[in-house]
């Protein structure tokens, strides 16, 4: 995949600089992501994979299913996309294009694993830590694992933290046999 994403790459940044140009991040990310799932489907995938369609056909497909939520800059985009043949790329370059945005906002995705229910107050507190250590705004997003037996596992970016008891125990297990 790190093939499809050296691809796609000046492709999202061009977007991400025009959309920064334009004001119009939040349009540009919406749209970006449209025209992601649409190129995702599998009859589309089947279309923009077909020698025989031409890219006016491939960009002109892409841009009537998304319909009136594509701007003309996006449409616009999809069409230089199709000339060069590369809208099997628009997830990456969407997942691309977040990413830059989130940095330019200093926000970041945190995925929250626990072993039992997180409440309001203990989200906020996990937030406010993570926003203290990050240096970003955190959206959370909290997710059920029982199998973990306690505690929870922190995803930001890159950055994983294992607070679970059963990281716990496999660290402890991994230590013991060697």
């Amino acid at each position: 995949m790190a093939e499809l994403s050296t691809l796609a790459r000046p492709y999202a940044k061009a977007a991400f600089e025009h959309a920064v140009e334009a004001k119009d991040l939040q349009g540009w990310s919406d749209s970006l992501t449209l025209a992601a799932s649409v190129a995702q489907q599998p009859a589309m995938l089947k279309l923009l994979s077909s020698p025989s369609v031409t890219a006016a056909k491939q960009a002109e497909a892409v841009n009537d299913t998304c319909g009136d939520e594509l701007t003309a800059a996006c449409q616009n985009f999809v069409s230089i996309l199709s000339e060069n043949r590369r809208l099997q790329l628009l997830p990456q370059i969407s997942q691309q294009f977040e990413s830059m945005k989130a940095n330019l906002e200093k926000a970041v995705d945190v995925d929250v694993i626990a072993a039992s229910e997180l409440d309001a107050n203990q989200q906020k507190n996990l937030s406010d830590a993570l926003s203290a250590k990050l240096e970003r705004k955190v959206n959370i997003q909290v997710s059920l694992d029982k199998s973990l037996i306690g505690g929870a596992i922190i995803r930001a970016g890159d950055t994983v933290i294992d607070g679970s008891i059963r990281g716990r125990l496999t660290k402890l297990a991994e230590s013991l046999n060697s």
